[in-house]
């Protein structure tokens, strides 16, 4: 079984919220705390493992282009 772990906090507390949002329909977050979360992709395969954490990751930073783009306009 291959893991992986991310922990994620972002500028603030809302924008971490908006990431774990992204990630509903994809996977489990884990609030470590009230400003952090954990997500982990759990996989037999090596290369199952990779593109499922490819996804989250291109979901993340997709999201996070957004909210910057936005926290620069307000």
């Amino acid at each position: 079984m291959w893991t992986i772990a991310l922990t994620v906090q972002s500028r603030t507390v809302s924008d971490t919220t908006a990431l774990a949002a992204c990630l509903a329909t994809d996977c489990n977050v884990e609030w470590t705390d009230e400003d952090s979360f954990t997500l982990m992709v759990k996989e037999a395969l090596c290369k199952d493992a990779r593109a499922m954490w490819n996804t989250r990751l291109r979901g993340l930073i997709a999201t996070d282009t957004v909210l910057s783009s936005f926290s620069k306009f307000s």
